[in-house]
């Protein structure tokens, strides 16, 4: 256990030391020069599909569409990886924005001989498509797959290609068979808040659920906790998402439980919590989901005020986050880490992957686990991604940290 923490602990400065330093750099007189896109949240696709747009240093390691690279990029980029995220269409903003933290992953890595070139594909012109292009243009792993349905038709090719895929998806029925979850887990962020609630003597839930796929992995994961950790479930409720259905669902609560979890957006709290206060006028405690670590306006809702949820940690993502906006001069959405965290993780297994070889799939199960922009995160034995994540709560000036988010994994 010592050895992990240790391990971990020692890629947290790493990692920080990374940000930093090319951070420093690039407001320190650089010759390098990189596009902003003008007044949109999405990313200027020039920055992305054309790497000579961009007049950054040759041996970024970085290709798009099987363009030619330059000299430098053969002699260092030995090992092939694509991204494959939608570049175009509805959704281009989140695809373009992981395509472009890739990109600075393998740009702040150059000086470190990782050999990491990647080659991005557009997957909304086509996802099996994309993937059966990757592959004959030689790449030896596949990042991408965002949503469950592209993702879905990208594992059956790259099995079939025998490729292994790491998918920014958080569909844990894609795992195994050379397919790695790594996208934020629904269950897990729900799992760990009502541990935490259930540490501090809650223990007494009830819950609000939207139908739907998500409703049903809040409710299984709650069920679960809970019976695993001497707890009981006063009931459920679940709705539509229509004002008059969360006021319904809320009422047919009742009045006996000590926590309530709100599984839904923040856009849905915001209704429900209101209504939440009991006939005595006490309040339970809140609990809510992933999805609220990406509103940051949450501060300004009083009734939200005290709920907890847990989150994979934000600091170094702000680091990041800042980075990219002096880049490209947009904010990128939160899913954007996922993109640099990727890389990162292709590069710390990059010593055992033989040159011009097939990628060692097996070292993704390292029980150590990895060190990310979103805090450590290994592969369990079902290719999920498990991560550490922190407790937070909201107050009147923000989202307060009230548990951090472990450094090791127990075994």
């Amino acid at each position: 256990m010592n050895v992990i923490r240790y391990r971990l602990k020692k890629n947290i400065l790493f990692l920080s030391g990374l940000l930093l330093t090319t951070t420093l750099a690039a407001c320190g007189g650089s010759s390098v020069s990189h596009p902003k896109t003008a007044s949109s949240n999405t990313p200027n696709a020039s920055s992305i599909n054309n790497p000579a747009n961009q007049n950054q240093n040759a041996d970024n390691g970085f290709s798009n569409n099987g363009d030619n690279a330059s000299d430098m990029q053969q002699m260092q980029a030995v090992h092939s990886v694509a991204v494959i995220v939608p570049l175009s269409g509805a959704f281009a903003n989140i695809g373009q924005s992981i395509a472009n933290t890739a990109q600075m992953a393998v740009s702040d890595l150059a000086d470190r001989h990782t050999g990491i070139k990647i080659t991005c594909y557009d997957s909304a012109k086509g996802a099996a498509e994309a993937v059966n292009k990757a592959v004959s243009d030689g790449n030896k792993l596949i990042l991408g797959g965002v949503f469950p349905s592209e993702a879905r038709m990208m594992a059956l090719a790259a099995r079939n290609a025998h490729i292994p895929m790491i998918t920014f998806s958080n569909d844990n029925s894609l795992a195994g068979n050379g397919v790695y979850v790594m996208g934020f887990s629904v269950g897990a962020g729900i799992q760990r808040v009502v541990k935490y609630a259930l540490d501090h003597k809650l223990s007494r839930f009830a819950a609000l659920l939207p139908n739907g796929v998500y409703g049903r992995k809040a409710s299984a994961s709650l069920l679960r906790t809970v019976s695993n950790n001497g707890g009981s479930v006063a009931t459920l409720s679940n709705y539509n998402r229509t004002p008059q259905e969360i006021t319904d669902a809320v009422t047919k609560l009742g009045q006996d439980y000590d926590a309530v979890l709100i599984a839904d957006s923040p856009r849905i709290a915001r209704i429900a919590a209101p209504l939440l206060v009991k006939q005595d006028g006490t309040k339970p405690q809140i609990l809510g989901s992933e999805l609220w670590s990406i509103d940051n306006n949450l501060k300004n809702v009083p009734a939200l005020y005290g709920a907890w949820f847990a989150s994979v940690p934000d600091g170094m993502f702000h680091q990041l986050s800042g980075k990219y906006k002096a880049r490209y001069g947009v904010t990128p959405p939160r899913l954007a880490s996922l993109g640099y965290d990727a890389i990162l993780l292709a590069a710390r297994i990059s010593p055992n992957w033989p040159s011009n070889g097939d990628f060692p799939e097996k070292k993704l199960l390292s029980p150590n686990g990895f060190m990310g922009i979103d805090g450590a995160f290994r592969f369990n034995n079902q290719a999920i991604a498990e991560r550490a994540l922190a407790v937070e709560k909201v107050s009147a000036n923000g989202i307060v940290v009230i548990d951090p988010a472990p450094t090791s994994f127990s075994k």
